[in-house]
C-alpha cells in the first residue's frame, strides 16, 4: 500500500512542481515523499523511478503528439538515435533515475524507527 501511495504521490506532486520549478524538482519531490511515507530503501527507489517515469512518459507523449513528433525526431537525429520513440524512452529513463535516486536518498537519510 505504501508503494502505490508513494508512486501516485510522486507522480502527482512532480506534475505540480514542474509547472513552477525546474526539471530537477522531481528529485526533491521524490526525496520528500520518501521521507514522509517511509518506505524501505529498495522500494523507495522503485517508487521514485516509477512515479517520475510515468509522469515524464505521459508529459512527453502529450507534448510530442501536439507537434507531430517534429522536435523529438530532430533531437533523436542530434543524439544519433534511430527514431523519436527511442529518444522518448531515454528521456523517461533519465527522469526515472533522477526520481529513483531522490527517493532512495530520502529513504536512507531518515532515522530507523528502532533507533528512536
Amino acid at each position: 500500500m505504501k508503494f502505490l501511495l508513494s508512486v501516485i504521490l510522486i507522480a502527482l506532486l512532480s506534475a505540480g512542481a514542474e509547472l513552477f520549478l525546474p526539471w530537477w524538482s522531481v528529485a526533491v519531490v521524490s526525496f520528500l515523499v520518501a521521507v514522509f511515507v517511509r518506505p524501505v530503501s529498495g522500494r523507495a527507489f522503485m517508487a521514485g523511478f516509477m512515479g517520475v517515469s510515468v509522469f515524464w512518459l505521459v508529459a512527453a507523449i502529450m507534448r510530442d503528439a501536439a507537434n507531430e513528433h517534429i522536435l523529438s525526431g530532430k533531437m533523436a537525429v542530434l543524439f544519433h538515435l534511430p527514431n523519436y520513440a527511442v529518444f522518448i524512452a531515454v528521456t523517461v529513463l533519465i527522469g526515472g533515475l533522477v526520481g529513483g535516486l531522490g527517493a532512495w536518498a530520502g529513504a536512507v537519510i531518515r532515522p530507523k524507527a528502532d533507533n528512536l
